[in-house]
């Protein structure tokens, strides 16, 4: 079930433009505004839940840090495991890694290497973020869940900013799925 054209403008409205931020030219998408608005959040989750109840997910991974909060509702609301992907040296257990490119240089992001229990089937995953830009970041946390042995089924993104292209990066190594394109 798709959100109608007025769905999707509501949850836009709800999400507050920061221009300039976090350096000149820069428009951020602050999706703070659409959290503690409790008809667009339930609005924005429950789609979420009715599209992915028929995946037969195990689980839903987020990215830090905005993924952690609908990777997580969403996983409670389908009733399966949740697993946080983490900047390098957030997570207390061993960890396999993935870096990723940045405009000027490079980052790292990690999952625990028991992340997904593959002991009686291959765990099938969402990969979940609030927003897709280059899409460097996304495509090292599904390498990662491939790593941890686990199938990637989709990435899911609140927001694609159209301009930056990682969307088309994104869909070269997984199914992918956005809900506002800007």
């Amino acid at each position: 079930m798709e959100l109608s054209n007025e769905e999707k403008e509501f949850l836009l409205q709800s999400i507050r433009k920061v221009y300039d931020f976090p350096k000149p030219g820069i428009v951020f998408r602050d999706i703070t505004t659409l959290l503690n608005n409790k008809e667009a959040f339930n609005l924005l989750m429950q789609h979420l839940k009715n599209r992915y109840a028929s995946y037969e997910l195990d689980c839903v991974a987020g990215i830090e840090s905005r993924g952690f909060i609908f990777g997580a509702v969403l996983a409670n609301l389908l009733n399966i495991g949740f697993v946080p992907i983490r900047k390098k040296g957030k997570l207390p257990y061993t960890t396999i890694s993935e870096k990723y490119s940045l405009e000027y240089g490079f980052s790292e992001i990690e999952i625990h290497i028991d992340a997904f229990d593959n002991s009686k089937k291959i765990q099938r995953v969402l990969l979940i973020d609030d927003l897709i830009a280059t899409g460097g970041t996304a495509i090292a946390g599904a390498n990662l869940i491939k790593k941890a042995g686990a199938e990637c089924i989709e990435a899911c993104f609140i927001v694609n900013l159209e301009d930056l292209g990682g969307l088309k990066a994104v869909k070269e190594i997984t199914k992918t799925y956005t809900i506002l394109d800007v």
